[in-house]
């Protein structure tokens, strides 16, 4: 894992220079707990964070479909400067998913900061998503001006052991040498 770009990421500077983020790896390889250190420590330089699992925004952008607020749905997802999108492929996604992110995607390009994480290899995303060229337009505005993380191999979960003794970080983990993730 490249820990100077996880430092500086952390820094917030990305989201004054509306850039994108990537998060790749296997289960378990710290992506999300990552993701969600570095909104909280954007959020501390001031900056708004919204942060969705991808089912969680697709569902709520169905819901304002049908209830008729997906415009003011999607200007809001417009102009947050930081949109956390979270474990895309860990569940089964909507026929629309491909559209749908493509559109976030769009709207934000160089006009706020859009983080995503997968567990999922970038090859798989077509597939996934049933729309290869949305997969590539979506990728390339959000890679154009940003950064990816290849998180793992090592995965957390398994090889953690907590102590009911110890203090426990924010997300209940610690890792055998005390040090909080």
């Amino acid at each position: 894992m490249n820990r100077s770009l996880v430092f500086d990421l952390a820094t917030g500077a990305f989201v004054g220079r509306r850039e994108g983020g990537l998060f790749i790896g296997p289960p378990g390889s710290g992506k999300s707990h990552l993701a969600q250190a570095i909104g909280q420590a954007v959020i501390q330089q001031g900056y708004r964070v919204l942060y969705r699992e991808t089912h969680t925004l697709l569902d709520e952008l169905a819901e304002a479909t049908l209830d008729g607020t997906r415009k003011e749905r999607m200007e809001f997802l417009e102009t947050v400067p930081l949109l956390i999108i979270d474990d895309l492929g860990m569940r089964k996604l909507p026929l629309t998913a491909a559209e749908e992110l493509l559109e976030i995607i769009m709207r934000r390009y160089e006009r706020a900061s859009t983080l995503l994480t997968s567990n999922r290899p970038i090859e798989d995303w077509g597939k996934l998503l049933g729309d290869t060229a949305a997969v590539s337009a979506m990728l390339d505005r959000l890679l154009h001006h940003g950064h990816v993380l290849k998180c793992g191999p090592r995965n957390w979960r398994t090889k953690t052991e907590l102590s009911s003794t110890e203090p426990q970080s924010l997300n209940g983990m610690r890792r055998t040498d005390g040090v909080r993730l």
